[in-house]
């Protein structure tokens, strides 16, 4: 069921179902509180989605070298910015086809949504009977801008701003909506079953496919990788601010994963979304403690960034389905998340793939565990049908992706030159710096 159409679905319910009493099973729902209440979901949780930037830019600002801090939070304030300006133009009317791909029927809605604001205007505030339509758009959108920050991080310290930023005009306009189409759009694959609840595969494993693809293409940042092909550990600026963005992320994570239950007009909606708040912390924290455990087992010492990404690859592998699983469960598929990151990383480094904040194994490798999880507790899913979404998604995405990196490699150059990353992106690339008064690190 996609997310438009469990929403019809949800909000044209006027009983209590599921959780409720006989007794109040039999009380009907005016319509309206189930209207407003749908729509106050979609607000909440879509500004706390939109938290999750500020997350993104204080983890990226502490797991980069003061040099490069002010470039990281320059590119997370833009990228936010044009995904929203690119989702808008192209992308809403993308990811939501309607009645078919035409070409001109396409340019009839784009023109539409050019000159009037698609799900925005007062006149389409009641075009559905489940939640406003400018609700529905707010929360969709902040997931676009997730899936471009996850990029940011892992191909920080060696990027242009401009190429950066033109490909996340591109990720936001054709690349995310139209993946997301196929699954939430009422696509194939949401036809044949597929089942991400929240996203560790649209959204965050989307983001990694893209970040793996630039990273490839990028190469390391100079001294990563010395001679011998040993890593060479480049320590961030400030942990004090990763731990920070990582709180954030964490926070924001509830309405991310709570929203996506689309509806919070009945008792079961309410009482599910309670679940899904508890089952995503629980994995978030199953994940920290299984990374603070594992790195110390494998480094005698505990390792405070692996911590920090060990909960939030928890998040990302509980994000496909945080209703069905128990507490005990959602633990267990978190910390699994968590052990993930503590192998990962390093084999990235065996491969010589420079990701600066670690976001592949976060997003892309625990996003495929947790997809591929979800039939263990989701009777309704199926391993095969998950592993072939997977495939199919990640295939269009690397493709894509990698046309759009080798473009603008070819046309403008995408790596900063060998001085400019020796000395900081911050004052050649912008001229100012994050931390004037103290030294470079």
């Amino acid at each position: 069921m996609t997310r438009t159409k469990k929403l019809g679905l949800v909000g044209a319910l006027t009983l209590l179902p599921g959780h409720a009493s006989a007794q109040e099973a039999a009380v009907a729902v005016p319509t309206d509180s189930v209207f407003i209440f749908n729509t106050l979901l979609f607000l909440i949780g879509g500004f706390l989605v939109f938290w999750m930037a500020a997350g993104f830019a204080m983890l990226e600002a502490g797991l980069v070298r003061a040099k490069n801090v002010t470039m990281q939070l320059t590119k997370n304030i833009a990228l936010f910015s044009i995904a929203a300006i690119m989702y808008y133009v192209i992308g809403y009317v993308l990811m939501y086809p309607g009645d078919g791909w035409m070409v001109p029927s396409w340019l009839g809605a784009l023109g539409v949504a050019i000159l009037e604001p698609v799900g925005v205007t007062a006149a389409n505030a009641d075009a559905y009977d489940y939640a406003s339509t400018g609700s529905d758009y707010f929360f969709q959108l902040m997931f676009v801008a997730t899936t471009a920050s996850i990029v940011s991080g892992t191909v920080a310290e060696r990027i242009k701003l401009w190429p950066f930023l033109i490909f996340v005009a591109v990720l936001a306009a054709l690349i995310y909506p139209i993946q997301a189409s196929w699954s939430w759009g009422g696509g194939y694959l949401s036809e044949i079953g597929f089942s991400d609840f929240a996203g560790s595969t649209i959204v965050h494993s989307v983001g990694g496919w893209a970040a793996l693809t630039g990273a490839i293409i990028l190469g390391p940042r100079i001294g990563k990788y010395n001679k011998d092909g040993k890593t060479v550990p480049i320590p961030g600026s400030n942990l004090a601010l990763a731990t920070l963005g990582t709180f954030i992320l964490w926070l924001g994570w509830f309405g991310f994963n709570g929203a996506s239950q689309l509806a919070m007009g009945s008792v079961r909606d309410a009482a599910d979304i309670s679940r899904i708040f508890a089952n995503t912390n629980t994995a978030a924290a199953g994940g920290a403690v299984a990374a603070l455990i594992l790195s110390q087992v494998l480094y005698k010492k505990p390792d405070l960034t692996m911590v920090l990404n060990g909960a939030l690859a928890g998040l990302v592998s509980i994000t496909a389905e945080p209703l069905t699983p128990s507490l005990g469960a959602a633990t267990l598929i978190g910390a699994v998340g968590g052990v993930i990151v503590v192998f990962a990383v390093p084999m990235l480094d065996k491969l010589k793939i420079d990701d600066v904040v670690g976001a592949i194994p976060v997003h892309l490798v625990a996003g495929i565990w947790g997809t591929l999880v979800v039939p263990v507790t989701n009777d309704g899913a199926s391993f095969g049908t998950q592993l072939i979404s997977i495939v199919i998604v990640g295939a269009f995405v690397v493709v894509t992706s990698a046309v759009v990196w080798l473009i603008l490699k070819a046309v403008m150059g995408i790596r900063v030159d060998e001085e400019t990353e020796i000395n900081g992106l911050d004052m050649a690339e912008l001229g100012m710096e994050a931390y004037p008064e103290f030294a470079k690190g």
